[in-house]
């Protein structure tokens, strides 16, 4: 079976090439561990989230502390409930994370994005409101770096004229 080979020179050649265009269907597949949990890290400021997801009643542990002890402010926890909001799955999953580094505003946006990530892992059909809700993105903002003759980032000495 020897195949002819064409050679194109000109546009108007490669117009006349045929070349078979086979769609792959490609199907998501929940990525679940033997425990039936889904695993992804979440990244915001100076924090890093390890954030574990499986089947459960809605219970939220962080670093070995229930959410509503270690996150104290409602911003916080709101930031939390947001993804189970988009999603529309309120207390049927238990997330378990540990979260390093930073304060406290950073480590919750940690969570977060690890939470919507394993999600997204757990369930690929939630790819898409996860996504439009932009919480699949990494929040890419950091603390501007102090410049040399400034007394922070931006902020300068008070001039004095004489």
């Amino acid at each position: 079976m020897a195949e002819e080979k064409k050679e194109t020179n000109s546009l108007d050649d490669l117009s006349k090439l045929r070349v078979d265009n086979k769609e792959e269907v490609i199907i998501n597949e929940p990525k679940i561990d033997t425990f039936g949990r889904s695993y992804a890290t979440g990244r915001r400021k100076e924090s890093t989230a390890r954030v574990w997801v499986k089947r459960g009643t809605g219970k939220i542990s962080i670093n070995g502390k229930e959410m509503v002890n270690y996150f104290a402010r409602p911003v916080l926890q709101m930031q939390l409930n947001f993804v189970f909001d988009v999603t529309e799955r309120k207390d049927q999953f238990d997330v378990i994370a540990t979260v390093k580094g930073g304060g406290l505003s950073g480590q919750a946006g940690a969570v977060r994005h690890g939470l919507s990530r394993a999600l997204c892992l757990f369930e690929p059909d939630l790819r898409k409101p996860l996504k439009s809700a932009g919480m699949l993105t990494r929040d890419s903002r950091v603390v501007e770096r102090k410049k040399y003759g400034k007394a922070k980032a931006r902020k300068s000495f008070q001039f004095s004229k004489r």
